[in-house]
Formats: C-alpha cells, structure tokens, sequence
C-alpha cells in the first residue's frame, strides 16, 4: 500500500466538527446551497412523472456496477436475532418476504457472520456453513417466488463485540463458559467495556483464517444468487476495531499508523472482491467517527474510502460510531448526512446516507442536494413496510406492488402502481 499522509485532528478540530453537525442538524442541512431552496422548496417543485419518467430523484432509477435498482431508497440490514446456528428460520422468510414486496430498490439481509465466533448473538444469521446455506437458500427462494426485487447481504464479523444476549433478554455480553458465550477475538486484548470479558488478540493465524472465511462467504453467496455484498466496517465491530486507535492497539503492521489500520480491512475487502463474480458489485460500510476524542474520525475514514475506491469498491454507505461505549452522539434528523456528503466529495464512486431519514421530503432533499446518492431506510421500514408506496404516494410517483396487492390502490391516487404490460 502507498504511503498515506493523514493530518492529526485536534481536540479543538473536533469541537469545531461537533459543532458544525448542530448547527446543520438545526435546519442548514435542508437547504439547496445552490438554489437557497429549502426541502420543501426542492422536493415539491419536482413532484409527479413527466412523460412516465420520473420527476423526483427518490423515485429515479440508479445503477451501481451491474445492479439495476429501479428508485433510490436502500433498506439497510437490520439485525433479527431468529436465527439457530447461524441458520435463518421462518421469521427470515415472514420478514424479508414482508419488505420484499416493499417497493424499494434492494433489501440487504442483516449482518451474517463468516464464523460461528464472529456472530453478534447466538441468534445471528451466518454463512459459514452447509447448513447455513440451506436455509438462507429456502428462505431465498420463498421470497425470489415473489418479488424480483435485488438482494444484497451484509457479510461481517463482530471482533470483541460478539457473544452477547438477544436485544430484549438484555443484549450485555456472555462470558465464556455459560450458555451461548463464547470466547471473542479482537486486534487487541481490549474489552468494549471494562466489565466485559477480554478478547484474545489475533495472531496472523488467526487473521488468515478470517480473510479464508469472509471468502468463504462470499462465495456462498454467489452460488445463492446474491445481487451484491456489503462487508461490515462500521458499528465497533470487527474491521472498525482495526481502524480506530481506540482499539487497535497492536505493533506490528496491523497497528500504530493509519496505513497499517488500514490494512486488514483493506486485505478483507480485496479478498471478498476476488471471491465474488467481478460483475456483482461489493461495497463497504463504515463508521465515519467514533464520536470520542482521539478515535477514528472523519478525515480517516476518507482516507479509507479512497484506498477503498481504489481497489474496486463499488459503493461507500456511510453510518458512524458504535465502536466506544462512551461516545457522544449529537442525534436528529439526517445526522449522519453530513458525514455522507464529506466521503461523496472525495471519491467518484456512489455513496449511501443513513440515520433517522423518514420524512419522504427529508430522503428527496439529502438526494437533490447532492449529499448522497442513495438512501437507506432500517427502522422506519420496520415501523411502515409500505414507506416506499406511501412515499411514492406523496410525490405522485409510481412504484411497483404485487399482483395480490393491485386492488388496495387508493381512489386519490390512481396511478401509484405501475401497470403491468400484457
């Protein structure tokens, strides 16, 4: 890897930046810097189709590499905690098959860990196995009967942050030794929280068994039919505790510099692509800061876009924190917009915003602005599955349904499904 020069950002950078997220988060956020618009402005002057094309960018067709996406809206892996073994269960099918029919333009299937060690809980869905195979395969092909709509997943590993209760039975870590813990692994010997069980540093042994496992994955997820791949960098899980100081405390070449916290990341990534079919795109979140002073931060993290766009990268969705306990999280609505909009500036290739986006004018607005490129949706699409519809609804669109779904077309709005050609 080329040598990479990163400025050292200060306490004081970091006020500055912490400041400027509040002062956008007030209302500047929302506003067309080159027309003065605001959103309303923006997103009502392009509401309807012209022609059956349409005239919103929400609802514009995009492209990423070979994947054809019919709109802009993204849903984003959500963590189910229903899986046996790593192995998806009839609430994969319902669920999945529920946001299938959404209207969106890709569902990614939650985080999937590589190894049974890397699940978040022992309830998460993996792929490391024959038998986790077979069952995102059945679940696969009960939605794909369906829906057509393109399907990515989220390939992960949870580092230190792994071995933990289901969200609603508490969600805190589980020591090895009980039921359903196990011994986690991290680039350093340090725990996320002083209470919680150290995890064993990686030896390069180990560290080549992950890279074997993420491409391991990978190709199972080819043989599946996946449309694309994201690898998980982001939420204190494992990549991201490479990348940030604050966990990565190693002195070999996995640790110290930037570059050198760069680096297993960026050898997961390259293995990942070269274990995927080069015509499917594979793309990487990242945690844009750690919200602490002294961690990972802004400037890092377009370094790392960059090395990431360099070797093939074909999308960046940018979320933050997640790695320290004791981050301090400035949140509203689009509050991780302005992290998106700083990693688009600085690379060519598309970017994905995300965080408490669920106005339609809100998700128009952070498009037509030139924030992102695309919006990813989690929680708001598990509140209303129909977001899309309703969306579409607002703006005089159209979107897509299913056949069974054609007769619940409201009256008001007699062109918001597409019609079918005979």
């Amino acid at each position: 890897m080329a040598q990479i020069e990163m400025p050292r950002a200060t306490t004081s950078d970091f006020r500055k930046y912490a400041s400027l997220i509040q002062r956008e988060l007030l209302g500047s956020l929302f506003v067309n810097f080159s027309t003065g618009a605001t959103t309303s402005n923006v997103a009502s002057s392009l509401h309807g189709r012209v022609n059956d094309v349409s005239a919103t960018r929400l609802f514009s067709p995009f492209e990423i590499g070979s994947l054809k996406m019919r709109n802009r809206i993204v849903i984003a892996p959500m963590c189910q905690y229903s899986a046996t073994d790593g192995e998806m269960s009839d609430w994969h099918l319902i669920h999945l098959g529920n946001l299938a029919l959404s209207g969106a333009a890709i569902l990614t299937i939650e985080a999937t860990a590589v190894t049974p060690e890397g699940r978040i809980s022992y309830g998460d869905v993996g792929l490391y196995s024959d038998g986790c195979q077979r069952a995102m395969d059945r679940v696969l092909t009960g939605v794909r009967r369906w829906s057509d709509m393109p399907i990515a997943v989220q390939l992960g590993h949870a580092g230190r942050k792994a071995s933990t209760e289901i969200p609603w039975k508490g969600g805190h870590q589980i020591a090895p030794g009980q039921e359903h813990g196990w011994k986690t692994t991290a680039p350093s010997s340090i725990a996320f929280r002083e209470h919680y069980d150290q995890p064993n540093s990686l030896d390069k042994s180990g560290l080549e068994r992950i890279r074997k496992s993420f491409a391991d994955a990978a190709r199972r997820a080819a043989a599946l039919g996946i449309d694309a791949i994201q690898i998980h960098g982001a939420h204190g899980y494992l990549l991201h505790q490479f990348l940030s100081p604050l966990s990565n405390a190693r002195t070999d070449e996995y640790g110290g510099s930037l570059e050198n916290r760069l680096r297993f990341p960026l050898e997961v990534f390259e293995t990942v692509r070269s274990a995927f079919p080069s015509e499917k795109p594979v793309t990487m979140r990242v945690s844009a800061t750690d919200w602490v002073e002294a961690g990972w931060d802004l400037e890092q993290a377009i370094v790392f876009s960059i090395e990431l766009e360099k070797r093939g990268c074909a999308a960046i969705h940018v979320s933050t924190g997640g790695l320290a306990h004791n981050q301090e999280i400035t949140i509203g609505p689009s509050y991780q917009v302005p992290f998106a909009r700083a990693v688009k500036q600085a690379v060519k290739i598309p970017v994905v915003a995300v965080g408490l986006i669920t106005d339609f004018e809100q998700a128009e607005a952070v498009l037509t602005t030139g924030d992102a490129d695309l919006i990813a949706i989690a929680r708001a699409i598990l509140y209303d599955p129909r977001w899309p519809w309703h969306a579409a609804a607002h703006f005089g669109e159209s979107i897509q349904a299913a056949d069974q779904y054609l007769r619940c077309q409201p009256r008001q709005f007699r062109h918001l499904f597409e019609q079918k050609k005979q």
